[in-house]
């Protein structure tokens, strides 16, 4: 049997981290079980997920994502982000740069690329349709989010209470990533769990983006810091009755390493 050898690089977004291969220089093709084990992290490389960057006529390239069980996903906001600090290193863009996604176009600023590091923002997509509680929030931010607003966030078990809200009757067909947001003296605090990756992840830009909705509902602010376990984010939007506009998301990425890679033989 013939190895399947390639390069890639890899990258994170606040914690957020993913497989970069850059399909502009060669075709690499990746059925599930192959994403899966690349994404493995005992068995593979490791990572949250994996993206591929590509050729696309509409704009400057195409962002493809899969979570880490092999499945393609929806918008991955610190993938959207990676994705841009990828191809602007890979030559392909300069500062600023359209590019598409799961949930359509996407507008993408470079701020600061200084060695491995960089500040990058986005552009996310309108939100009309919100389901909102007191204590929860429903919506969809290019992928689906339930936001649980807590007050004890330091001791929440989240993989656990994530999964049984993943899994209940109301999501288990499609999945939803679940969120715990705590607003402690004015900040906001936030931990995910994702589906796809089926186990917290340390940041989630979709995510943080949902949660910024709860915190303007709750606060009417249009300028919100979020933390998360692996960094601070900012989103601004702009409320209006119909929902929620302009949305742009904010925050580091790093560039970790590169790499080739040659798999032989795949394991369950």
């Amino acid at each position: 049997m013939t190895p399947l050898s390639f390069s890639f690089h890899k990258y994170h977004g606040a914690g957020n981290d993913f497989i970069m291969i850059n399909q502009f220089k060669s075709k690499v093709i990746l059925d599930r079980q192959a994403i899966a084990f690349l994404c493995h992290r005992h068995l593979g490389i490791g990572a949250d997920g994996l993206i591929m960057i590509e050729p696309t006529p509409s704009c400057a390239f195409k962002m493809t994502y899969f979570n880490s069980d092999g499945n393609e996903g929806s918008m991955c906001g610190n993938g959207g982000r990676a994705s841009l600090a990828f191809a602007y290193s890979e030559g392909l863009i300069g500062d600023t740069a359209t590019f598409l996604a799961f949930d359509g176009e996407h507008q993408g600023w470079i701020h600061k690329a200084l060695d491995a590091t960089f500040d990058i923002e986005i552009t996310m997509q309108d939100v009309q349709q919100i389901d909102f509680e007191p204590q929860r929030l429903i919506v969809n931010t290019g992928s689906p989010h339930f936001v649980a607003i807590v007050n004890d966030l330091e001791h929440i078990d989240v993989v656990t209470k994530g999964r049984s809200i993943r899994n209940s009757e109301a999501f288990r067909e499609k999945g939803i990533n679940v969120n715990f947001l705590e607003i402690k003296d004015g900040i906001a605090h936030l931990r995910t769990y994702e589906r796809g990756v089926e186990d917290e992840t340390l940041s989630c830009g979709t995510g943080v983006t949902a949660a910024a909705i709860a915190v303007s509902l709750l606060t009417d602010s249009e300028d919100i810091t979020v933390e998360t376990q692996g960094g601070t984010l900012h989103v601004n939007l702009k409320k209006s009755d119909k929902g929620f506009t302009s949305i742009r998301l904010r925050g580091p990425v790093t560039s970790v390493y590169s790499g080739n890679i040659s798999i032989h033989k795949l394991t369950k």
